[in-house]
């Protein structure tokens, strides 16, 4: 049946939809979920490579026409249908409704794999409290003949923290493959502590988020503060926020701006929707959007200062210029600035404070894209579900446990291989098709004026011109560039000088196909059970309101989800 006196046309459920007990704690969960370890070391890596400060103008242009009104629209649909992915996407386009199994499927394996990070960040933060650290210096077992205490640009010498995170904390050039015992205890650690931020729904979420939302800007400006008072720390700020205007003639340059603010902001992934779903129905969504997507621009630039700053006081330690420092993604992270600690007072105290600041930012995406997974599943199999594990919690339990086994080959000696293929194919090749058809879905077949009435009818107010033309027509075309320079420029997954073997790309084929193959599969399914009549109806009617007639597949839908859950 149909709810009435409702807002919206929505399932009937058999449990109670929670809500954010403050939407406050909503706004927090979401900068939580956008701002994570990609603003720390892939947005200073894309303007490092791209000519400081000449990536921040296509990269503010990519935010206003790409990432605030694909987010508006991601979290407009959430709260208005109030389900996640999955169920949202059915509902207004059942065509393509495989889009959102995609979201929940590329969500999992990104949990998965993702979790290996915070890994890394937990034992080094334990390693801070070493003194010295253990990577200040080469006096140690696992050090080379080659190992420096500063860094040089021979391609023959290594620095302590190269050669800490190389051969100490991955094994990488061991010939014997062997669990790495420490790292799985700690990767169960972080599971523990992802169950423990989601294992009540947003009622945990949202008293989690005041701390692991906030607490890193403290650290940020922190590190920032201290920085500034380093030698060379100024020249490194003057390389960042100085263009090199040549560099806007490059094509790529736009496009890395693009991916990043779309891969920063999570686009796509499903996250943000899910938990917008849990919204009150009145929520103003366009102050969450505006909310969310600037602060968290305005954090991949704080790090922007932080990091090359540091950058500027290691040119300076090892007199090489900033160009020809070694930067390239978790290195970033895990070798450069550990390298930077090591160097500057009290360097443990910093080391701490660094390292517990990855592990909130990576707590909050972490915890956002596994409960994409509990929503859509205990939207859909809510009743076998309880009937199985008898509490929510215990199914929450089952999901993390779930997906810590699956992490175990990132644990062993060869997990930053497993790592970087797992991350080259997931969140390069399958987050742009998903995009691709997650626009076409809700901005072609549901439509931008359905889109904007739904706005109207939550907020009273709906879509301006300006977004609504984006979504129409710059989104798309954007995303259409997007997807096809990431098929023209594609490039074989490496690390490092290594380029995996055949077998091993058709692996990381395999791990993109098990998301991206969810779209034809639900295309399939949905022309195989509606009669073409139906199927017509179901394309051309949107989701009216609820003063409205309901569109004849939308009532066989609600009845037919009310019949599963009863």
């Amino acid at each position: 049946m149909l709810q009435s006196g409702g807002a919206s046309p929505q399932p009937a459920e058999s449990f109670s939809r929670p809500t954010w007990s403050r939407q406050i704690e909503f706004t927090l969960a979401g900068i939580g979920c956008a701002v994570g370890l990609g603003n720390v070391w892939r947005f200073p890596y894309l303007c490092y490579r791209s000519g400081g400060g000449a990536f921040l103008v296509p990269y503010l242009l990519m935010l206003v026409v790409l990432g605030i009104p694909l987010l508006y629209m991601e979290l407009t649909v959430g709260q208005y249908t109030r389900r996640g992915p999955v169920h949202a996407l059915a509902i207004v386009c059942p065509l393509l409704k495989g889009v959102g199994l995609a979201s929940v499927a590329i969500s999992f394996i990104m949990c998965t794999y993702y979790n290996v990070v915070i890994t890394w960040a937990l034992y080094y933060l334990f390693s801070s409290f070493q003194v010295p650290l253990p990577w200040q210096n080469c006096n140690n077992t696992w050090n080379t003949p080659n190992c420096t205490n500063h860094a040089t640009n021979s391609s023959y010498s290594s620095t302590a923290s190269q050669e800490f995170f190389r051969y100490f904390l991955l094994c990488i050039g061991e010939t014997k493959q062997k669990m790495r015992w420490e790292l799985f205890l700690i990767l169960i650690l972080a599971w523990i502590l992802i169950y423990l931020c989601i294992f009540k729904g947003v009622k945990s979420t949202g008293k989690v988020v005041y701390f692991t939302a906030l607490f890193p800007y403290l650290i940020l400006v922190a590190l920032l503060i201290n920085n500034a008072q380093l030698p060379g720390a100024i020249d490194g700020i003057i390389f960042f926020i100085v263009p090199e205007w040549e560099k806007l003639l490059s094509v790529e340059v736009w496009v890395n701006a693009a991916a990043q603010i779309f891969n920063s902001i999570g686009i796509g992934f499903g996250s943000l929707m899910a938990m917008s779903s849990y919204n009150s129905f009145n929520n103003n969504v366009l102050k969450d959007t505006l909310t969310i997507a600037i602060i968290n621009s305005l954090t991949s630039i704080l790090a922007g200062f932080v990091i090359f700053s540091a950058f500027g006081y290691m040119s300076h330690l090892q007199g090489i210029a900033i160009k020809d420092l070694a930067v390239d993604g978790p290195g970033l992270v895990f070798i450069v600035y550990p390298q930077a600690f090591a160097n500057m007072p009290v360097s443990q105290l910093w080391a701490v404070m660094f390292f517990f600041m990855l592990l909130c930012l990576g707590l909050d995406s972490e915890f956002a894209m596994v409960e994409v997974m509990v929503t859509s599943l205990m939207d859909e199999f809510y009743q076998s579900l309880i009937h199985i594990f008898k509490r929510k919690e215990l199914f929450v339990l089952a999901v993390c446990s779930a997906a810590c086994l699956l992490g175990i080959p990132l644990v062993m000696q060869v997990g930053i291989y497993v790592f970087q293929l797992m991350d080259h194919y997931t969140a390069i090749v399958s987050i742009m098709f998903l995009a691709f058809f997650e626009i076409l879905a809700i901005c072609w077949f549901y439509g931008v004026n359905r889109l904007s009435s739904n706005l109207k009818e939550m907020t009273g107010q709906g879509a301006n011109i300006f977004f609504m033309g984006c979504w129409l027509i710059v989104a798309p075309v954007l995303i259409t560039v997007l997807l096809i320079f990431s098929v023209i420029q594609f490039k074989p997954a490496r690390y490092e000088d290594i380029v995996f073997p055949p077998w091993a790309q058709g692996v990381g084929w395999f791990i993109a196909m098990a998301s991206i193959i969810w779209i034809p599969l639900g295309a399939i399914h949905t022309l195989w059970v509606l009669p073409g009549s139906l199927m017509q109806e179901s394309l051309q009617t949107p989701v009216y309101p609820s003063s409205a007639p309901t569109s004849v597949f939308l009532r066989s839908l609600l009845l037919r989800q009310t019949s599963d859950t009863s």
